[in-house]
């Protein structure tokens, strides 16, 4: 459950600010242009002081306000984030996205802000997202209530439940695979639809109700509004998500009562939600019908974007390395054989036999790094490694830099899935982060990488379309265009048919 920890700004903006002072002046533009810049300058002024005997880490601060956001999000994040390494060691400072900000490069600082002195630095997010997700969902808490929900999100997708989803999952991957069929796809956008399709099934169970189809409407538009400016004005993105949100609210709530009235003795219907629903036999106040609504929004959120984005990049390096594309195929030939010779579907222990294909995801989520970093807080001030870091400032774990660090993976730049063939260090391979906000529902995602690999690699080809080596940065990595690849029927051998 990623998506949350890429986007994070700060609750005041200065197209708000601007908008404050230059509405009341349009006769003289000049003068609010330069109280903004002189309050800004303040602002930032403020944000950096700290006491003249505690030591910051290296770093520089940008310019006031806009920091080194531009950089950041206008370049190969692994130049940005190496240059300054470089330069100023495994501890800089920084600011983006409005904030003053200490970035750790280092594997066990790293694990001392995630796990060993987790308390002291908390997961902090701007106000218009928990607006647009829901202010009970697990991302914004600590404490009790986290704990509480972690329990109850990771049993949701423990091996033992999902297990049963492979036969789901797979119908979703038939379903898609025939549409595609001699067609140019955009490969980022056709994964998020699977994806999106994968995580209804993990928030919902397998009963799909009459409801589903409006979730998904009203979803999207959520999402549309998600990385937009949090102007909450009539006609702006932001103010249709927060309608589209009430909306949702209310058929989330009505879906729950049906479901608390219609399933007691049944748990509640499977997936995320009758997890939650099943905890009123637990001696424990029962979850609200907001708190649940919430996190159900919250998984969906958080469980499609980073794997459509991973199985994107997958189709990328597969593409560009033949030789590893062809022996992923024989082994998941070998699989298909199996499968034929027996009769049956694709099934759970199937996936726990794709050794090479398991390897190829690890590479792709090391080389990748869809979550380049995550954003905590100091909860108040703390001597860090040496250094001070003044209560309120970001602390920000860079597992991208550490994914691409030669000390942990030589040639880091080189695509090569047999460096997991040994376990890599401890604390040096967090794709999915790590402590007590890392994500649950990571066997989830793999499950649906390798369902959809399975029968993509087995009965199709793919040949990109354009520029095969572009990438867009706005502001996370991506394969130019989305990657659009041609997909075309692969000749299957006559046993196979």
């Amino acid at each position: 459950m990623q998506r949350l920890l890429f986007f994070s700004l700060p609750p005041h903006t200065f197209l708000a600010t601007f908008s404050a002072f230059s509405g009341r002046h349009l006769a003289f533009p000049v003068i609010p242009i330069v109280v903004v810049l002189v309050l800004l300058l303040l602002l930032s002024v403020h944000q950096w002081r700290h006491p003249k005997d505690k030591r910051l880490p290296p770093g520089s601060m940008g310019w006031p306000y806009i920091g080194e956001t531009l950089k950041l999000y206008t370049e190969n994040p692994n130049f940005f984030f190496a240059n300054r390494q470089k330069r100023y060691g495994d501890i800089f400072k920084s600011h983006i996205l409005g904030c003053p900000c200490v970035m750790i490069s280092s594997p066990d600082a790293a694990r001392v802000v995630l796990v060993t002195k987790s308390h002291l630095f908390k997961p902090t997010y701007p106000p218009s997202k928990e607006k647009l997700i829901g202010p009970e969902a697990i991302f914004f808490h600590q404490g009790a209530y986290h704990s509480r929900l972690k329990k109850l999100v990771q049993a949701s997708f423990l091996p033992s439940e999902i297990r049963g989803s492979v036969s789901e999952i797979e119908q979703i991957v038939l379903k898609y695979l025939p549409a595609w069929e001699d067609t140019t796809i955009n490969t980022l956008q056709e994964m998020k639809r699977y994806a999106f399709d994968v995580a209804m099934i993990s928030a919902f169970g397998h009963k799909q109700d009459s409801e589903m189809n409006g979730i998904k409407q009203l979803y999207q538009c959520l999402e549309k509004a998600y990385n937009s400016m949090p102007l909450d004005l009539p006609g702006t993105p932001f103010n249709k998500a927060m309608k589209a949100r009430k909306q949702l609210n209310a058929t989330l709530r009505r879906l729950i009562k049906e479901r608390r009235e219609t399933e007691k003795q049944s748990g509640g219907g499977g997936g995320l939600l009758g997890v939650l629903l099943g905890e009123k036999n637990q001696k424990i106040d029962q979850l609200s019908d907001s708190q649940i609504a919430d996190n159900v929004i919250g998984v969906i959120f958080a469980a499609h974007d980073t794997t459509a984005s991973v199985l994107t990049w997958f189709l990328k390096y597969l593409h560009d390395n033949r030789e590893l594309l062809e022996a992923v195929t024989r082994e998941q030939e070998g699989i298909r054989c199996r499968i034929i010779e027996a009769n049956r579907r694709l099934t759970w222990d199937d996936t726990r036999h794709m050794p090479l294909t398991t390897r190829v995801i690890q590479e792709t989520l090391r080389t990748a790094s869809i979550l380049s970093f995550t954003f905590r807080e100091a909860v108040e001030d703390v001597e860090f490694e040496g250094y001070y870091i003044p209560k309120g400032w970001k602390v920000l774990p860079l597992f991208r830099t550490i994914h691409h660090c030669a000390d942990f993976f030589p040639q880091p730049e080189k695509f090569d899935p047999s460096r997991f063939e040994v376990p890599p260090r401890p604390n040096t391979f967090m794709p999915f982060g790590n402590g007590v906000h890392s994500c649950p529902g990571s066997e989830l995602a793999k499950l649906e990488m390798l369902v959809l690999l399975h029968h993509l690699t087995t009965r199709y080809k793919w040949q990109v379309v354009g520029d095969e080596d572009g990438i867009q940065y706005g502001p996370f990595p991506v394969p130019k265009g989305g990657l659009p690849v041609k997909v075309t029927p692969r000749k299957i051998r006559h046993h196979e048919a």
